[in-house]
């Protein structure tokens, strides 16, 4: 099928290019710890070998950044780094990288007093001289706080849209134009919403597409395909991460995934585009990063996805979230909410902590505030 991408600038990431003119490029994500320089370039010249474009790694420390200089020795992958909550530690990790990946909800977390125009503009001024391009990550369970407060707290897109819009305004302001831009929620048609919407008002920016989230194989793939097949066919998108629960052996799925979602949809072989039974189970959960403290994580999503098939016909939310950077906000929305630390697991019902866990008590605790929700929504 004929696809008129936006005309969207081109981006330089290292030995690639994001934009309009050029292949619509696919990402992973490490998902060893960082200090674990031979795992984590391991993985990296991995996910290259299996087509890659891009290959992001967190950094969320001194030890991380330090690490991160040792495995740019090693390996030839476009790697891009992505930020936490420190934004100062762009100076450290810029030299080694390709390009650096910030959220805008988590320029508040250091420096409090310090205006987040000043920080952009750092995180902008030091990428510069690095040869980096930047990344205006948005996600819907870590938006600009400042933001959340001007909209309804039932709209959850318009927030987003405005931190957006907002630091592409200011980033063109400062003449840095070297960036990309993702909007990224755990529902693929809010996805699809938000993306949509950004790219009437600002069809120059390159976007970087991904349902966060996803889960586990086939669902996952299933609710990305849902996301890119209404945006990439509508000539939206120009580079995607397919966000994947799986052990590190197997994150070369997401590049599988991601080529031939593309491939499908260049050569019209496009699925039933539906949105997702909103009468029926939800099971959510984040990609396998670096950021996980546990690695009984994975484990962990996959048993929770056999344990509650049992509420299949019920519409009920879960989510299974691997850390504590973007876990405990991210489970708000859910009925049921886990997110993960090294020994514990915490467990919430909507926005209400019930209490921490150990990994092999958190699944019969799980099941009891299952079966709960079920009698209420039984009684409706």
């Amino acid at each position: 099928m004929e696809i008129k991408r936006n005309p969207t600038r081109s981006v330089q990431v290292g030995s690639i290019s994001v934009g309009v003119n050029h292949p619509i490029s696919v990402q992973s994500m490490t998902a060893t710890h960082t200090t674990n320089v031979d795992a984590t370039v391991a993985l990296v010249n991995d996910l290259q070998r299996a087509g890659a474009d891009i290959v992001r790694i967190a950094v969320d420390s001194d030890k991380d950044a330090e690490a991160l200089a040792e495995i740019r020795k090693q390996t030839t992958a476009n790697l891009s780094v992505d930020l936490q909550e420190n934004y100062r530690l762009v100076e450290k990790v810029a030299p080694h990288v390709d390009k650096v990946r910030y959220n805008p909800g988590h320029l508040y977390h250091h420096e409090k007093q310090r205006p987040w125009q000043d920080k952009v503009k750092f995180l902008a001024d030091t990428a510069g001289a690095n040869n980096c391009a930047l990344r205006v990550g948005v996600n819907c369970g870590s938006v600009d706080p400042g933001q959340k407060e001007r909209f309804d707290h039932a709209d959850s897109i318009g927030p987003m849209l405005a931190s957006a819009f907002e630091h592409c305004e200011l980033l063109d302001a400062l003449g840095f134009i070297r960036y990309v831009v993702s909007l990224k929620d755990s529902d693929p048609t809010k996805v699809v919403e938000v993306n949509r919407r950004f790219a009437e008002v600002r069809p120059d920016v390159p976007l970087h597409l991904g349902v966060t989230e996803a889960g586990l194989p086939p669902d996952g793939i299933i609710k990305t395909r849902i996301a890119f097949e209404q945006l990439i066919g509508r000539g939206i998108g120009d580079t995607i991460r397919v966000s994947l629960t799986v052990p590190n052996s197997k994150k070369s799925m997401e590049i599988e995934a991601g080529r031939q979602i593309i491939d499908d949809i260049r050569n019209g072989r496009l699925r039933s585009v539906v949105a997702l039974d909103p009468s029926k189970l939800n099971i959510i959960s984040c990609p396998s990063c670096s950021r996980v403290e546990n690695e009984a994580f994975v484990e962990l999503a996959q048993d929770v996805k056999e344990m509650t098939a049992y509420a299949k016909d019920f519409a009920i939310t879960i989510a299974v979230m691997g850390c504590r950077v973007n876990g405990p906000g991210e489970t708000d929305d859910a009925d049921l909410g886990l997110w993960c630390g090294p020994a514990k697991v915490n467990l919430k019902r909507g926005g209400e902590a019930i209490g921490a866990y150990t990994y092999d008590e958190i699944l019969p605790k799980l099941r009891q505030e299952l079966d709960s929700l079920i009698e209420t929504k039984k009684l409706r």
